[in-house]
């Protein structure tokens, strides 16, 4: 990148400087004219080079973003299964948990009132 910023700068300088000699020479509506048409043709290289740099950034940023993401696929698909199972070993264990209290509190209810929750088999 910095290259062709010297570049465009060099050529830019060089622009103006073949431009400006013969300047000493002409009257002043032609000089005017001619640095205005040399300022806009140097400033269209510049502003050319300046997008070919732009563009170059923008595609190398963009494989280096590719090259991150392909290369922490493997450890991101790794944290999400993980974190899946932990998900649903946390689920199982507050079921069970649940089960056990509901056990429990039904044991303690037919205990106190001498009937339970479930319905009398019908045999």
């Amino acid at each position: 990148m910095k290259a062709r910023f010297t570049r465009a700068a060099a050529a830019l300088a060089l622009t103006l400087a073949a431009a400006l000699a013969p300047v000493w020479s002409v009257s002043a509506d032609d000089t005017t004219a001619s640095v205005k048409d040399d300022a806009r043709t140097a400033g269209h290289a510049v502003a050319h080079s300046a997008t070919t740099v732009g563009h170059t950034v923008a595609d190398k940023s963009r494989e280096a973003g590719h090259e991150i993401a392909s290369g922490t696929r493997s450890a991101r698909d790794t944290v999400r299964d993980d974190s899946k199972k932990t998900g649903h070993a946390i689920a199982d264990g507050a079921r069970n948990i649940g089960r056990k209290v509901r056990e429990g509190v039904e044991k303690l209810k037919a205990g106190v009132t001498g009937k339970s929750r479930e319905p009398a088999p019908k045999s």
